[in-house]
């Protein structure tokens, strides 16, 4: 995934822009970057790797190398960004959220090859150069970026920073992804963020969100309108079950309040099942699968726990090293046990999804060995059934990775992937084969998962503009 931040005011704007970008950090882990423009320098740039480090730790010098009245930032699990760009609408810096699936027919196409491209390691494209070379195909940033959304398949939410200082923010043509638009308290600029608590802390307070396809130009005096929003929304239904930060509102609804109700509906059904009535407590794997269980816990009636811990402040993240034998063992480094919590205990653990399911095991492997009696597991979204075309929210490579899929595929080959709606509704036969299948390999009491109209239930907006791809394949 990814995330981004900018600002632009009458004033030097880098440590907000500094500070606005750091809390994206839970939205990637490759690299992040800083763009700012002042009328002495012009445009500056810098980005760093934050594998082995935080954002904030690689850009802690940046108030003595950087300043400007308009800045933008961003973290990213794909391309290096920003990128300073020379074109003929003007010089500015860019920077992207999203997912190109076509950049090969878009080069062969638009660009005359893309002899000029600037290949990754592994010959990749890098993305956010190929949205801007589709964007300086026109003459004005609206045009520009209008079209290159039109031609992408996929989903690209774009922010600029022109020289001059302003800025322009665009929303991905269905609203995949959020935007949301702050006014500084002093009346002094604006600022454009992905995560809405973000420029909350800063001094800014809401505005309102850009709709689908919106174009805006962000400058000290005000928010201009380039493009009008597209009346059709399909913003993805994980922004509120997993990767999205539980202090932040996307469309009026809190992500936090948003899992407690999802939670509850969850344990709805499992009491109407009779299926938890020897459960001693209730606890959520850590970090985002807690609010979810915390709703499970107060609708159940059952006592909420944590009975292990993360240990967290010399290991941030379960992935710092490179090597893959080496990051499994600081995940189970960091899970610390709470020994009266988990010997001769039936727990229920609520996680936020299960996708390959590996840590998974893991983690209830680790509990078993510390004398837990049962382990029974929930995933606070339906069965992933189909690996996401629209974002990178998730480093699988191709859907048989899904633990769903591979069961499935155990179990009847591939004529089991004609019946992928039987597999997700867990009264059907097909269903309860495929939660026995899966508790038996990973040694789970039971296994369920909340239903796609459980999920819609708890996010609140209407159906239609939601994107459930990855649950239900339909677009």
């Amino acid at each position: 995934m990814g995330g981004f931040f900018g600002a632009v005011a009458k004033r030097d704007v880098m440590s907000d822009v500094f500070f606005g970008t750091d809390y994206h950090s839970h939205l990637g882990t490759r690299r992040g970057g800083l763009a700012a423009y002042n009328d002495e320098v012009g445009l500056q740039r810098e980005i760093h790797n934050i594998q082995n480090s935080p954002f904030r730790t690689k850009f802690e010098d940046v108030f003595d190398e950087m300043s400007g009245h308009g800045a933008i930032g961003c973290i990213s699990d794909t391309d290096p960004q920003p990128l300073l760009i020379r074109s003929r609408i003007c010089k500015y810096a860019i920077c992207i959220i999203g997912r190109i699936n076509n950049s090969e027919e878009l080069i062969e196409k638009y660009l005359d090859g893309g002899g000029h491209f600037t290949a990754m390691t592994g010959g990749k494209i890098n993305s956010t150069e190929l949205v801007a070379a589709l964007i300086n195909q026109k003459s004005t940033f609206a045009e520009g970026i209008t079209f290159a959304q039109d031609v992408i398949d996929g989903t690209a939410s774009i922010l600029i920073l022109k020289e001059g200082g302003n800025l322009i923010a665009a929303r991905d043509k269905l609203g995949r992804l959020p935007i949301a638009l702050g006014k500084s308290e002093l009346s002094d600029g604006y600022c454009v963020s992905f995560e809405s608590f973000a420029y909350q802390k800063l001094g800014y307070e809401d505005l309102r969100e850009l709709g689908p396809g919106e174009i805006v130009e962000l400058s000290p005096e005000g928010v201009t309108v380039l493009k009008e929003p597209g009346k059709e929304m399909k913003i993805c239904s994980f922004l509120w079950s997993y990767y999205g930060y539980s202090t932040s509102s996307y469309e009026g609804v809190n992500v936090e309040v948003m899992r407690y109700r999802n939670g509850a509906i969850m344990a709805d059904f499992d009491m109407q099942q009779g299926t938890i009535d020897d459960v001693d407590y209730v606890g959520g794997i850590p970090d985002s699968g807690t609010p979810h269980a915390i709703g499970y816990a107060n609708s159940s009636h059952k006592h909420f726990a944590r009975p292990f811990i993360k240990y967290t402040p010399t290991w941030p993240r379960s992935f710092m090293p490179s090597n893959q034998r080496e990051r499994n063992r600081i995940a189970k480094m960091k899970q610390i046990p709470v020994h009266e919590l988990i010997k001769g205990k039936n727990l229920l653990f609520v996680d936020d999804s299960i996708v390959r399911g590996t840590q998974l095991r893991e983690t209830v492997e680790f509990l078993y060995d510390h004398g837990a009696k049962s382990v029974h597991m929930r995933s606070a979204c339906p069965p992933i059934m189909y690996g996401c075309k629209y974002l990178n929210f998730t480093s699988a490579r191709s859907e048989m990775e899904l633990i769903t899929r591979a069961t499935i595929m155990e179990l009847e080959g591939e004529e089991g992937f004609k019946h992928l709606d039987e597999y997700s509704d867990a009264t059907t036969e097909r269903g309860q084969k495929m939660r026995k299948t899966i508790s038996d390999k990973f040694h789970f009491a039971s296994l369920e998962f909340q239903s796609l109209e459980g999920i819609v239930k708890a996010i609140g907006i209407e159906p239609c503009k939601l994107c459930t791809y990855c649950w239900s394949g339909k677009e």
